[in-house]
């Protein structure tokens, strides 16, 4: 089993920063020693189990970006951000969402925490990472469905380039964001540098689990992402 990473220091507003977090002149953030495990934990249908925790590694620690391809949300320039402070809720009007957010952090075995399952209307929000409108690239997760019914992200597929969602902050904010992409991976061949990948934009990755429940491995086959950055 992977090492756990140090600790994120703390940030002047008492939200963890980002762990060994470098300038955003053309570097990345490293995320420390271990590679980072995305446990959504979601439950399926109505004899569904939880599946397996398979989930998309985050990408091991590079010292520096790599040249972005043109077009890609990388090779976008530095733009609009805002200073580090902690989410407070979701709202993705195209698919009715309006929920409340929840700190993620890594559990013991080195996995993502998930939100909790029994509450169908909550996300999560990777604290050692960039907070929502900060430079940089924030993680939200959030449940597709549980084992009684559908979860705040049972319609994340539906969002399309262009469409807007916003998050509100502690600071009285309210970053909003437009949509890049969204894209459907399989969980054994999934682009963890392209997601998880610092960026100088303040962008964000909305992520469940998708694809067709399988009921061996107890685990959804894929990983939904939406790509977004600040506007």
């Amino acid at each position: 089993m992977a090492a756990l990473p140090s600790a994120p220091p703390s940030s002047a507003d008492g939200d963890p920063a980002p762990p060994q977090q470098k300038s955003r002149t053309g570097t990345t953030l490293l995320w420390g020693a271990a590679a980072l495990v995305l446990a959504m934990g979601l439950l399926g249908g109505e004899d569904r189990s939880p599946d397996s925790g398979r989930a998309p590694h985050a990408p091991p620690p590079v010292a520096a970006a790599s040249p972005a391809a043109p077009g890609s949300p990388t090779a976008r320039p530095a733009g609009k951000q805002l200073p580090r402070s902690r989410p407070t809720r979701l709202l993705i009007p195209k698919i009715s969402v309006d929920a409340p957010f929840i700190r993620l952090g890594i559990g013991r075995s080195g996995e993502l925490e998930a939100p909790p399952a029994d509450d169908v209307n909550l996300v999560g929000w990777y604290a050692g990472g960039a907070s929502p409108g900060e430079a940089g690239t924030s993680i939200i997760a959030g449940h597709v469905d549980t084992a009684t019914s559908a979860a705040v992200f049972v319609d994340l597929h539906k969002l399309r380039k262009g469409d807007r969602f916003h998050v509100e902050r502690a600071d009285g904010r309210r970053a909003s964001f437009v949509v890049d992409d969204v894209e459907s991976f399989d969980k054994d061949r999934f682009p963890d540098e392209r997601v998880y990948a610092d960026t100088p934009q303040a962008q964000v990755r909305l992520i469940t689990c998708a694809g067709d429940y399988d009921r061996a491995a107890k685990d959804y086959t894929e990983n939904l992402v939406v790509f977004a950055h600040l506007v």
